[in-house]
């Protein structure tokens, strides 16, 4: 497990490896982080596939100036399905397909706002799958997601964010009109921000108070449901039929 610096279209980015423990070559996958950035929590969902004999990276989006700033930009990014956020994960994906240890495929998992880079990655970016957790899906998906990826989503039912409400069904409808291989499961009563165990150290006062708002809370049961999932769909999509 390791730091490093990818290189961008703008600079240097930092990036955080893990590196599975098993004889290589690996599948790589692109972990997108939420709206906390670079934290213990997005280290341990990369160490977590690291486990599963991934070999994950997860860039720091945020690294090019304020928190805040950093978030405005990515968030319009995401609304156009274009930017600079879209060529710092595609150079966090270009690093690792080209990594020696790395199958050449790669697979895209996002949390949150993450999540909803996972979704508007699946078409036409390379990813041989993708994991949207309680990331949204996009008013217009119809008009674009007729192209992507496989997809395995995780919602909560109890998300009260503007991200994750309703998303989970909406997803489903979505996808299987469009023909779409997916997995997608709404768990009943669970919250926002389900799979994230963040260090109260990582979270700034605006963080705890959407954290509030949004009925976000950690629930172990249902993250280990839907890792199970995650790496059962990822096994299936990204490494080669035995």
């Amino acid at each position: 497990m390791t730091d490093l610096q990818v290189k961008t279209p703008l600079g240097l980015m930092p990036a955080y490896l893990a590196v599975p423990t098993s004889d290589p070559p690996w599948p790589g996958v692109v972990v997108v982080h939420d709206f906390t950035g670079m934290s213990t929590d997005l280290r341990a969902q990369a160490d977590w596939l690291a486990g599963e004999g991934f070999l994950a990276i997860a860039p720091d989006l945020y690294h090019w100036g304020s928190r805040l700033g950093c978030l405005r930009t990515i968030m319009g990014d995401l609304g156009r399905r274009r930017g600079r956020t879209f060529d710092d994960i595609k150079a966090a994906q270009n690093w690792v397909a080209d990594h020696p240890d790395c199958t050449g495929t790669t697979g895209v998992i996002g949390f949150c706002m993450g999540g909803g880079y996972a979704i508007a990655l699946a078409p036409g970016n390379g990813y041989s799958a993708a994991s949207v957790n309680y990331g949204g899906c996009p008013t217009d998906a119809e008009s674009w997601l007729g192209e992507a990826c496989p997809i395995v989503g995780s919602f909560g039912g109890a998300d009260r964010s503007p991200l994750g409400r309703s998303a989970g069904a909406r997803m489903e409808r979505v996808l299987t009109e469009l023909g779409v291989e997916h997995d997608v499961k709404i768990y009943p009563g669970v919250g926002h921000g389900f799979m994230n165990d963040h260090d109260p150290a990582d979270l700034t006062p605006m963080l705890r108070l959407l954290a509030r708002i949004s009925g976000t809370r950690y629930d172990p049961d249902a993250t280990a449901d839907a890792r199970r999932r995650v790496i059962a769909f990822f096994d299936k999509h990204l490494r080669p039929p035995r």
